[in-house]
């Protein structure tokens, strides 16, 4: 008994450090399981879409995170954000938001793979967060311009009277003889009781979406806000893209969204058009969803959806979240979807 009181001992005073650094600098998991079944389909165009079910991952995930103090209001954070796919089996470890960086009164420095301050100035006014069935990116955002960039350098400001700032810089590791690919992206913020407005530009050199093509420039613009009234939440977005050698492509998204106890409902509708070669029928497709969520705790969501989508004859867009098939010209599709989402 005196043998195993003392291996007892010493365990404890081997690894009571180890845990007590934990305890003053801890780490954090968390995660998200969001699924949901879709029924959907796509009318019109050469090779219609028949009625189909599908089983959408609604970009679920597993991170860790953390932080430690350095003393003198000088901290050091870290984020590791994986995908994960409950539906097929799988994941990528750092897919998503990873990096590491340095944070205090002047704001954060970090480095790493992140959402790029133009898509998050966008990802607040879809009532979906961009993932599940009839959200924005059937329409919004398009073309290279909601990314998690690879590689990149970003400050965040702290809020200062209601403003705020985040500015990103992808760095030019693809550069040769010939190209020279980079990214700059900023965003300013502001936000004040129920109001909450954001402008955000972003600057892509020799690239086409997300193809590095010598000589081409892309740059986007988005103003995007919110209004919270009650139980109303009204938001608005306007995008202007402008690439070299082709028509300034345009982009709306208007959401309304009403909350009451557990349940909340809301309505959105969008648009994108232009965008091809000036001697060209230019693309236009218009988008529209509703939806309702049921929160029966905090961590636990039952969903909703119904979206639909129509193309002109030079626009192919496609729901998002509906896993559908690559469409073409003309297709309108829609579909309806049931799904959970727990987070822990």
């Amino acid at each position: 008994m005196n043998k195993k009181l003392v291996v007892l001992a010493i365990s404890a005073a081997t690894f009571a450090p180890a845990a007590l650094a934990q305890s003053a600098n801890p780490v954090t998991m968390y995660g998200r399981i969001l699924l949901m079944a879709n029924s959907v389909s796509a009318d019109g165009g050469t090779t219609p879409v028949s009625r189909r079910v599908t089983l959408n991952d609604g970009s679920s995930l597993l991170g860790f995170r953390g932080t430690e103090d350095l003393g003198g209001g000088l901290k050091a954070v870290f984020q590791l954000e994986s995908a994960t796919s409950p539906d097929t089996g799988g994941g990528t470890i750092g897919s998503r938001n990873s990096g590491v960086g340095l944070t205090g009164g002047f704001g954060t420095v970090m480095l790493g793979r992140w959402d790029s301050p133009f898509k998050l100035s966008a990802i607040y006014i879809d009532p979906t967060s961009q993932i599940t069935l009839g959200n924005q990116l059937s329409v919004i955002n398009a073309s290279g311009f909601n990314r998690r960039e690879n590689n990149t350098v970003q400050y965040w400001s702290p809020k200062m009277g209601g403003f705020s700032t985040r500015v990103m810089y992808g760095a030019n590791e693809g550069r040769t003889a010939t190209t020279n690919p980079s990214l700059t992206s900023f965003s300013i913020e502001y936000e004040a009781g129920g109001l909450r407005l954001n402008y955000a530009n972003e600057k892509h050199k020799d690239q086409r979406g997300n193809t590095v093509t010598a000589g081409i420039t892309e740059r986007g613009q988005n103003l995007s806000g919110t209004f919270t009234l009650g139980a109303f939440k009204l938001g608005l977005l306007t995008q202007k893209f402008k690439s070299t050698g082709l028509t300034d492509r345009k982009a709306y998204q208007a959401a309304l969204t009403y909350t009451s106890g557990k349940n909340r409902f809301f309505v959105t509708i969008g648009e994108n058009k232009d965008g091809a070669v000036a001697t060209a029928l230019q693309p236009e497709s218009k988008f529209s969803a509703v939806g309702y969520n049921h929160e029966f705790s905090k961590r636990s969501t039952l969903m909703f959806r119904y979206a639909t989508l129509k193309n002109n004859g030079a626009a192919n867009a496609n729901l998002s979240g509906a896993d559908l098939p690559t469409l073409t010209n003309n297709a309108d599709p829609r579909g309806f979807g049931i799904g959970l989402r727990h987070t822990f």
